[in-house]
């Protein structure tokens, strides 16, 4: 329950062959929440899972995980979009954790940080990387953030107006410039991180953890917008 209501909250699940994890993640999603799953390219049983759990499901063909983000939000209608993993890393059930301080109109974003239950939950890659981009959104923001983590929440329509162009692993990164840039008070509440199910098609290899600090570097350098 949010505020002992239980209003409606669009949550955004991103999904490339997330079938080991995403029966797990769609179980768990609280009753206030409409779960959309957007698939982007899976080739295993990602979509069959979501409709078997009553998940709604759009299609991003644009590869990319802010493509599929992006997708989502166009495909949200409820006034208020949260946005996690399909991976199992994330528990639904601390959605209220982010989504809380957004409906009590506190803060205009809220981000989950990222609290590890153990260390194979946070490999060293993801650790590496999380800490380089703390230390460039600090710089570019003044923001002292611990994690830019992949859940959080903001309001709808507010999200739609930062227009946000990035559809790779940038968008979160460019999310957060943007918001600062429009003077949106944006708060960090922890979430607990558990080991995904399944390989990471980001931060699961050094490779993947220097794409998306480029990705998310190159956001934190745009120049602020006029």
């Amino acid at each position: 329950m949010v505020g002992g209501l239980s209003p409606q909250v669009d949550v955004i699940l991103p999904c490339l062959n997330e079938a080991e994890a995403l029966g797990w993640v769609l179980r768990r999603m609280p009753p206030w929440v409409r779960p959309i799953v957007v698939d982007n390219g899976s080739t295993d049983d990602s979509v069959d899972i979501a409709h078997d759990h009553g998940a709604d499901v759009v299609y991003a063909p644009q590869r990319g995980y802010g493509a599929a983000c992006h997708a989502g939000l166009l495909a949200a209608s409820a006034p208020v979009v949260a946005v996690m993993d399909a991976d199992a890393s994330l528990n639904p059930q601390q959605l209220d954790r982010v989504v809380a301080p957004v409906m009590a109109g506190s803060a205009n974003l809220v981000i989950g940080s990222r609290c590890p239950i153990s260390a194979a939950a946070f490999p060293w890659p993801l650790r590496l990387a999380n800490r380089e981009l703390s230390r460039r959104v600090l710089r570019r923001t003044g923001l002292r953030l611990a994690d830019l983590g992949p859940m959080r929440a903001a309001l709808r329509v507010s999200l739609l107006a930062l227009q946000v162009g990035d559809r790779r692993s940038g968008y979160p990164a460019e999310t957060l410039i943007r918001a600062c840039d429009a003077g949106w008070r944006i708060a960090e509440v922890g979430v607990d991180y558990l080991p995904r199910r399944g390989r990471s098609k980001v931060t699961g290899s050094p490779l993947g953890a220097w794409r998306a600090v480029r990705d998310m570097s190159a956001a934190l350098q745009a120049p602020p917008a006029p």
